[in-house]
């Protein structure tokens, strides 16, 4: 059993390493305090600790679980958006309620599934755009900090790909302890608490915040997750429990921060793959390992918090970017694929990659709303069958 073990805890720990600041810079762009930041951060690691070791242990499948990175990156999208951080509460949690209904009732989920691919993958690319050029504008702004970041995470890209953003993410540390000596941890809290805040559930934030979390959760990483499974060979994946008890958990951690639980897409190839174990049928071990090993990253919160905290913002997004530069171009080649929808999609991502409000509303609703009126008006007509209104006989050949 030590190989899924393994299995696991590496896999937490690339899954952790790769984007818990980004968590944490999200929550912070939407009013959270560090203590409320570092409370969302434990949540989320208790919830999908849970989740893995429960469903998995019942139905003895590889099922790991994951904050929305894609949600994340929105959060830091939409700052400035929100009234207070109890709006931004209320939009988690009626991205839970989402969830769990696609869960419960299936045409909500096959319905998400056919979103058109321009107008998700264009969506999903937008809102990734500011973060993956955040690593350019970091050179500019903090080379010494930046440089060696981005150095290292080429040079892994390279030579092992696994540990490229986490080995970037040390770097990143190490350099911020060096720049700020010890008064980063005078905001530190070695033993992280939840912090409940009560919701506030603002019309437009819900619209503009809580319907495309759900969205990019949905198809950025629940699709993914299932397509991962499925092509590992797990075709019996139970998709309405999967669904329903990750949108109820993110309904249930929303107060203390927990903006969204998913099927993990990005680690599930490395708990649920070959590297786990030669025996799919052991395999559901390794989430179980992961999930633990979650737990005890989510105690350090308060100290991940005060590192985020004591970090030039742009550094932390330049990470984040080279995180998520895969899913970007995930996005970008879904939306472009098709050259008669290549406008759509264009249009899209411009829109969503802008950051307009319009009527208090965030621009990855509005980039969705214009892509979907471009598709409409630029999808090409049927043109009628003429030849069934056509009395003039045509030579088509040798007759009866």
């Amino acid at each position: 059993m030590l190989q899924p073990i393994i299995a696991g805890v590496i896999g937490a720990l690339t899954g952790f390493a790769s984007s818990f600041a980004l968590v944490i810079a999200g929550l912070l762009a939407v009013g959270a305090t560090p203590e409320e930041a570092a409370s969302g951060l434990l949540a989320l690691c208790i919830a999908q600790a849970l989740l893995a070791g429960i469903l998995s242990w019942r139905s003895r499948l590889p099922l790991s679980f994951a904050w929305s990175t894609p949600g994340a990156a929105l959060l830091v999208a939409a700052e400035g958006s929100t009234g207070s951080y109890g709006a931004a509460i209320g939009a988690f949690i009626v991205c839970g309620v989402l969830i769990l209904v696609s869960g419960l009732w299936g045409w909500l989920g096959r319905a998400m599934t056919r979103i058109p691919m321009p107008l998700a993958g264009a969506m999903l690319a937008g809102i990734l755009f500011p973060i993956c050029i955040a690593p350019v504008t970091a050179v500019i702004e903090e080379p010494l900090l930046a440089a060696p970041v981005i150095v290292v995470w080429l040079l892994l890209v390279r030579w092992a790909t696994r540990w490229a953003v986490p080995a970037a993410m040390l770097v990143a540390i190490i350099g911020v302890v060096v720049s700020a000596g010890s008064d980063w941890m005078l905001g530190a809290t070695l033993s992280p608490g939840f912090t409940l805040t009560m919701p506030a559930f603002d019309p437009l934030v819900i619209v503009s915040l809580g319907v495309p979390l759900y969205i990019v959760t949905m198809a950025g990483q629940n699709v993914p997750g299932f397509a991962v499974l499925t092509t590992l060979g797990y075709r019996d994946v139970p998709a309405r429990r999967v669904l329903a008890s990750s949108g109820l958990a993110t309904a249930v951690s929303a107060p203390f921060g927990g903006f969204a639980l998913n099927l993990a897409a990005l680690t599930a190839a490395l708990m649920a793959g070959p590297d786990s174990h030669p025996d799919p049928a052991r395999r559901w071990v390794a989430p179980v390992a992961g999930g633990a090993t979650y737990v005890l990253l989510g105690l350090g919160a308060g100290v991940a918090t005060a590192l985020v905290a004591a970090a030039p913002p742009i550094l932390i997004i330049a990470v984040a970017g080279l995180a998520l530069l895969g899913a970007f171009t995930t996005g970008l080649v879904s939306a472009f694929e098709a050259p008669e929808t290549r406008l759509t999609a264009a249009v899209t991502l411009i829109v969503v990659a802008s950051g307009v409000v319009v009527l208090g509303i965030g621009s990855a609703f509005w980039g969705l709303v214009v892509g979907a009126v471009v598709l409409i008006v630029t999808r090409p007509r049927r043109v009628p069958d003429e030849t069934l209104h056509d009395d003039t006989v045509h030579d088509v050949g040798p007759q009866e």
